[in-house]
Formats: structure tokens, sequence, C-alpha cells
């Protein structure tokens, strides 16, 4: 996947973090929102593999680091105002730590 140039993000808009929505790149579902900081970008951007900054445990976390559930970067976008990141993947198994496919399962309307 070639890199191609990435925009100015808006970084300070939501301290640093900004976020990004994993979507099957297949399917087009939702699978589940993160916040990704600078060094988050350049490590997934490096490895191919959707990495977050957790900010509870406040460090990296690359998604299936424990449950070998990883989700593969097909593509990153950009939204129009630059703080926002859609990150199509390919999910290697379920993605929420409930056990579901995403984690967008609970319907409230």
């Amino acid at each position: 996947m070639a890199v191609k140039k990435i925009p100015k993000i808006n970084w300070k808009k939501v301290g640093g973090l900004v976020p990004a929505i994993a979507q099957d790149f297949k399917t087009g579902k939702i699978l589940m929102l993160g916040f990704i900081n600078k060094e988050a970008l350049k490590k997934t951007l490096k490895e191919k593999k959707l990495t977050f900054f957790s900010r509870a445990r406040k460090r990296l976390w690359t998604k299936g680091e424990t449950s070998g559930n990883f989700l593969e970067v097909k593509e990153i976008r950009v939204d129009c105002d630059n703080d926002t990141f859609l990150v199509k993947v390919k999910p290697s198994g379920n993605v929420c730590h409930t056990g579901h496919q995403t984690c967008f399962f609970r319907k409230i309307l």
C-alpha cells in the first residue's frame, strides 16, 4: 500500500487524539471507534495493523495484541475537517471484546 501525502491533521482539537472509525473494507460494516495519536498513526502506517492510543491504559494499543483478532489496514481516509479517520480494515476475527463481530451490536432505536 503506497502512502499518499498525509494532510495536516488537526491534532489539537481533541487534545492530541483523533477519532478513528474502523470499517470492514468488504462489507462496509462499522466495527469500532478508537483514538489515534501521532505515534499510533506512525505505527499503523508502518505495520499495517490498526493501532490506537488507549485512553484508559495511557499507551499505544494495537487491536488484537491480546486476542489475536487484528485489524489489517487496507485504506485510511481523513474527513473534510482533518480531525477524524476512517480506517478500512480486514478483521481477522470478532472485533468487540464481548465476542461480537462489531462493537455496535446494541440497537436503541
